[in-house]
């Protein structure tokens, strides 16, 4: 649940092609707001804690709990409704986030052009927002909660497992590219972080229930089907030679 509340920062990153200075906004916005929210949590708990007992806040919604153990109605009103705006802020930052990566991938050929299409009014991507809106109401309004919440929660772990395996791989087998966002140390220190961060994905991946890690591999399975079908005979990534799909070179 820790974990669960710390998804969606990622999404800032998808707004880079949007921000006028990519290189100084980006890390701004995602160490800001990382900043920002983890003080407010500690805040937040130390509130609670101080109001009712640690064990009155199993519950669904324990702001609320404790907000009526004070005995206003007007205050547990106002929580409710703050509440409501925060879980709504959260459902239009991942759609802004989740057509954008869409998008890329329709630009790289790993989805079909159509994706890439940008809306000649809105400047957006507006095929993916519609896909992506449809599919989330869907999921939403007829997938369980709980269910719906752990494969976020997997889904998130497994893509930040292989960013971190990706960034270690890259160091070494194309070290030419030019890295905008450069994790600085001398030698080998900056294996530390990516490291680091794929051990605690791979242990907070283990310890999921069996049936979340089903899921995964079965959602995994239709990914790599997608791929095999499609985005590995359009990637613009692999140079093909002329002879035919066995001389890619990537």
């Amino acid at each position: 649940k820790i974990f669960f509340a710390y998804i969606g920062f990622d999404a800032v990153t998808t707004a880079a092609l949007e921000c006028k200075n990519t290189q100084r906004d980006l890390p701004i916005g995602i160490i800001g707001s990382l900043t920002i929210s983890t003080i407010l949590y500690i805040a937040v708990a130390l509130i609670m804690t101080g109001a009712a007992n640690y064990s009155l806040l199993g519950g669904a919604a324990p702001i609320s709990t404790v907000a009526a153990l004070t005995g206003q109605r007007w205050l547990v009103i106002l929580l409710c409704i703050g509440a409501l705006a925060g879980l709504s802020s959260v459902i239009l930052v991942s759609l802004l986030g989740q057509p954008r990566i869409f998008y890329a991938m329709g630009t790289d050929g790993l989805f079909p052009r159509a994706f890439a299409k940008v809306h000649p009014k809105f400047k957006t991507p507006w095929l993916p927002t519609i896909l992506s809106g449809t599919v989330t109401a869907l999921l939403g309004g007829f997938l369980p909660v709980d269910i719906l919440g752990n494969l976020t929660s997997v889904g998130t772990l497994f893509a930040f497992l292989l960013v971190h395996i990706g960034v270690i791989i890259l160091r070494f087998t194309r070290p030419e590219i030019e890295r905008p966002f450069l994790i600085p140390g001398k030698f080998y220190t900056w294996i530390f972080f990516p490291l680091t961060g794929a051990i605690t994905c791979i242990l907070l991946i283990a310890v999921c229930e069996p049936q979340t890690l089903w899921r995964l591999i079965v959602w995994l399975a239709i990914g790599l089907i997608i791929y095999g079908c499609y985005g590995f005979w359009h990637s613009k990534i692999a140079e093909v030679d002329g002879d035919g799909p066995d001389k890619v070179i990537y």
